[in-house]
């Protein structure tokens, strides 16, 4: 089985701090943000296994910068990620709900 080295990007890094300090201050829930933080660690080693196993995105917008998506697996957000290689480099997180396509540009 192939494994992959994973990297998280300064974009992504200060992506997920803000929807956790969101969590925090918005609804005042450390458990919450906590949660939140474990969900990304655990998708985040999810890819290592299987980031060269996901189908490319139905988004030409992703398509056109060679990224793909994997959905947390708990919350309702997501990682973009690039692959090179043997690896997987995660460039930006958002919630499912958010005009992503268009953040990009």
């Amino acid at each position: 089985m192939n494994t992959y080295h994973v990297i998280v990007t300064d974009v992504a890094k200060a992506d997920l701090k803000r929807y956790r300090d969101y969590i925090l201050k918005k609804f005042n829930n450390p458990q919450a943000a906590k949660d939140l933080i474990h969900d990304f660690r655990d998708t985040r080693k999810q890819l290592e296994i299987v980031a060269g196993s996901l189908q490319s995105p139905a988004s030409n917008e992703l398509i056109r910068r060679n990224l793909k998506r994997i959905n947390f697996l708990k919350h309702s957000y997501f990682l973009l990620f690039q692959i090179v290689d043997e690896t997987v480099f995660i460039t930006n997180m958002f919630h499912f709900l958010e005009d992503y396509e268009n953040k990009l540009r």
